[in-house]
């Protein structure tokens, strides 16, 4: 489920209508600068928080979260966003069922946006995602959290809570 706003604010945003079908979603400005960007990594390209939240509140993307269950918890999360764990257990290994449950939930014709703690992991997953043919996944770039600053702390440095975006914590 996209992030619900009303929709004369859905309407200011740039490129966005109310009744795009799935072919003029993939054409948005947005995701034409992040493919024509060219990323090597193997996914379709990479968004900023910004670009995601466009993106997001236009109804044109979901945002997968593959975090942990318990970085959501404790650090917080995006409203309405799918959880799909890249990593799994103490030793973060990667998650088996990662495709399985991400096709459990996601279509794989969806505008679909990774997101993790800094990019990283999130990357990986588009990558994952469209070699199993998703065939709209694109990284968002500094994750929810951020590169790490000189004090190695994350949150001051990008990231999808430094640029005061949706986000809820339990």
């Amino acid at each position: 489920m996209a992030l619900q706003l009303p929709t004369a604010q859905i309407a200011q945003l740039p490129g966005a209508t109310l009744d795009q079908d799935q072919t003029t979603r993939q054409a948005h400005p947005i995701l034409e600068r992040a493919r024509a960007s060219g990323t090597d990594a193997g996914h379709a390209g990479n968004v900023t928080p910004r670009e995601a939240y466009e993106l997001l509140a236009a109804g044109i993307a979901r945002l997968v979260d593959v975090r942990s269950p318990e970085e959501r918890k404790f650090v917080g999360y995006v409203p309405d966003s799918l959880h799909v764990a890249w990593m799994t257990g103490t030793a973060f290994q990667r998650n088996p069922r990662f495709l399985r449950e991400l096709e459990s939930k996601a279509r794989k014709d969806e505008v679909l946006l990774f997101l993790c703690r800094s990019g990283s992991r999130s990357a990986a997953a588009a990558t994952a995602a469209s070699r199993a043919q998703f065939r709209a996944a694109y990284n968002v770039v500094e994750g929810f959290e951020g590169e790490l600053d000189d004090q190695k702390r994350r949150g001051s440095n990008g990231g999808w809570r430094f640029y005061g975006l949706p986000w809820i914590q339990d």
